[in-house]
């Protein structure tokens, strides 16, 4: 089941504030929680205590806490790898491994009494994950998750993410990687220009975010790194449709309720045999042979327009397409409504047989 979760950065904001987040987004259904503790210093137990009301906050939401650490939080907090009971007195779900150790000594850590989940990081393309699994770990209790990166293009590649993220996912290991609140301040560091995980999403809303990175088929969880997404960005995502990719359209004024019933009501699939022009459904056409699909807004078309055939195409008579770049309309083909800017990103990501929805925004 896909999840979507926040970070929280105890020493960046008072408890008030770390609560309050965490409650709110417990509303709208997120179910993770992404914490550092890797400028931790002090005692165990003076972390354990800190600790201790945002754990209330969310267990009382159902929101599983996973911490970063590295091999110096380990030393500092005097804490063996062999034993991880600090962690687990504190109420964390888990820890991520920034920097990690020889494989081994993770293989070890999947192994504790606690089930604590041990995440480890995604986002370099080495045999890491190769050395853990060859030295037998608990599968269930390792994921994968990607870096978030708060410094303007360090953030990954494409084809980078996609390569990493294949690694973990075609071993069936869970994983997770960050998207960027627009509305948010800071992160875990002095420099916080967005903080994602993939470069090309730096400044796109935080919606267009999520939904690319679970149409990628690679990512499970999808984390808000930065701090404070505002109340509408986490309204937007609870609301959102984690499984099926669905854009966000405008409709033209005065569609006919049938053209109209195509766009919003019909189960979209891309064709098999794609085009580089356009992503076609053509359920459409049959359910709806025998109507009259009169001619209207013949407009130049454009990428992101929404188009349905006219009866003046015959057989292709009722069948919706997703413009995928500029055409010349013949004039048999209606332009319908759009696919909203920030979504048209999304287009050129839509595979093969690939199932998706479209929703509008107001119904013309």
């Amino acid at each position: 089941m896909r999840q979507l979760g926040i970070s929280i950065y105890p020493d960046k904001a008072s408890i008030e504030d770390n609560v309050s987040y965490i409650k709110k987004a417990g509303s709208y259904g997120f179910k993770r929680i992404f914490t550092c503790l890797i400028s931790a210093d002090g005692q165990a137990d003076q972390l354990i205590e800190s600790f201790q009301p945002l754990i209330e906050a969310a267990k009382a939401y159902d929101m599983a806490i996973i911490a970063d650490v590295s091999p110096d939080v380990f030393r500092s907090l005097g804490i063996e790898y062999t034993d991880l009971k600090v962690f687990s007195d504190m109420g964390l779900a888990g820890i991520r491994l920034d920097l990690g150790f020889s494989g081994h000594e993770e293989s070890i850590m999947t192994c504790n009494p606690y089930g604590l989940k041990i995440e480890i990081n995604m986002s370099n393309g080495t045999r890491y994950l190769e050395n853990i699994l060859s030295n037998q770990p608990i599968r269930e209790n390792l994921y994968g998750c990607h870096n978030f990166y708060p410094h303007p293009y360090t953030g990954l590649s494409r084809s980078h993410f996609i390569q990493c993220s294949d690694q973990f996912k075609s071993q069936n290991i869970r994983t997770a990687a960050f998207v960027s609140s627009q509305a948010a301040s800071f992160g875990p560091w002095p420099l916080s220009d967005g903080l994602c995980s993939l470069e090309d999403h730096r400044h796109l809303p935080i919606v267009t975010q999520a939904k690319d990175l679970f149409n990628t088929g690679l990512i499970d969880d999808v984390i808000i790194g930065n701090c404070f997404a505002s109340d509408q960005e986490l309204k937007a995502l609870g609301q959102m449709n984690k499984e099926v990719l669905t854009l966000e359209v405008d409709l033209i004024e005065g569609l006919p309720q049938v053209e109209k019933a195509i766009v919003v009501d019909s189960f979209h699939f891309n064709r098999g045999d794609v085009s580089d022009y356009m992503i076609r459904s053509t359920q459409s056409r049959v359910d709806h042979k025998g109507h009259h699909f009169e001619a209207m807004n013949t407009i130049p078309i454009e990428k992101g327009h929404i188009l349905i055939d006219s009866s003046l195409y015959t057989r292709y008579a009722g069948e919706l397409q997703l413009a995928l770049r500029p055409m010349n309309n013949t004039g048999k083909t209606s332009v319908v409504g759009q696919v909203v800017e920030e979504d048209r990103y999304l287009l050129d990501a839509i595979l093969p047989w690939q199932k998706f929805k479209l929703s509008s925004r107001k119904r013309g």
